[in-house]
């Protein structure tokens, strides 16, 4: 049973994390110019591509950015909302949650939602981890504060709902994997041992493959990219071929992930889609 009257849902996800990404994982980094240029790629060039050819084919998206992103790229992030774009948490400096105490891990939290009520006018629903990891109290927290969705977990290939501390919640989970992640297929670094680069049109392929396979089933579609890394111009072709094939097919919607959580969450309430942790 199609779990959003509207469609298929089909939600392109993009982490700007830019600089974040290399200081976060060392703080060394921040004196390593050529290193932090590969992020900042994603705010000088990638961004406007991806803003241009969602514009072309009438997408809207999601964008999770680092609170920090936003105070230093702020004009930037006021464009991808006026493209009618979500803006949703990415933590505020993109450090990886497993290596903050309690009290820093609610820093993050609380700084990254009041510069995104701050820029956008209203809180934010949603929340992506950096680094795909969670602590014990991350999942409690996105409760205290009110948070509507994730997309986080690899566990399925549905969205579901929460379960927290013994407690149904209204939190909407959209689960991807990293066959639905750029960062595996194209994140080189000389840093990094075994980081290859995909040709992307094998990228391409393979999210072709997933799409057919979650449509044919009925379930729905996160892909998680970021824009210093798609946002080059043979990976951009990839994703325009993603779309286009997308579109060849019936009743599949492109949509932000706050409004596909607002539409799919009564069906899963009834179905009692749950996953407690």
């Amino acid at each position: 049973m199609p779990i959003a009257d509207q469609g298929f849902p089909v939600m392109l996800t993009f982490d700007l994390d830019a600089e974040t990404m290399w200081t976060a994982r060392d703080a060394k980094n921040a004196e390593r110019p050529v290193v932090l240029s590969q992020g900042a790629y994603g705010w000088k060039v990638g961004t406007d591509r991806i803003l241009d050819l969602l514009d072309h084919y009438s997408i809207k998206a999601t964008f999770f950015v680092p609170g920090l992103i936003i105070e230093q790229r702020w004009e930037l992030c006021e464009k991808i909302l006026e493209y009618g774009h979500e803006i949703a948490h990415h933590s505020w400096s993109h450090r990886w949650i497993l290596s903050l105490t309690e009290e820093e891990e609610r820093e993050e939290m609380d700084r990254g939602i009041e510069i995104i009520e701050r820029l956008t006018g209203r809180k934010p629903v949603g929340w992506r981890s950096p680094a795909a990891e969670v602590s014990p109290i991350s999942m409690p927290l996105l409760v205290e504060k009110g948070f509507r969705y994730s997309s986080n977990f690899f566990d399925d290939d549905s969205p579901y709902l929460h379960g927290v501390n013994g407690e149904k919640t209204q939190i909407v989970e959209f689960p991807f994997a990293w066959v639905l992640d750029d960062a595996p297929f194209f994140q080189y670094s000389i840093t990094l041992p075994g980081r290859t680069m995909q040709a992307p049109s094998a990228v391409a392929e393979a999210w072709c493959a997933e799409f057919d396979t979650l449509y044919h089933e009925d379930r729905a579609f996160t892909l998680a990219m970021h824009p210093q890394i798609i946002g080059r111009g043979s990976r951009l072709i990839a994703l325009q071929r993603l779309i286009e094939h997308i579109l060849e097919h019936d009743r599949v919607w492109f949509a932000r992930c706050d409004d596909v959580a607002e539409a799919v969450r009564p069906s899963l309430e009834s179905a009692d889609r749950y996953a407690f942790r």
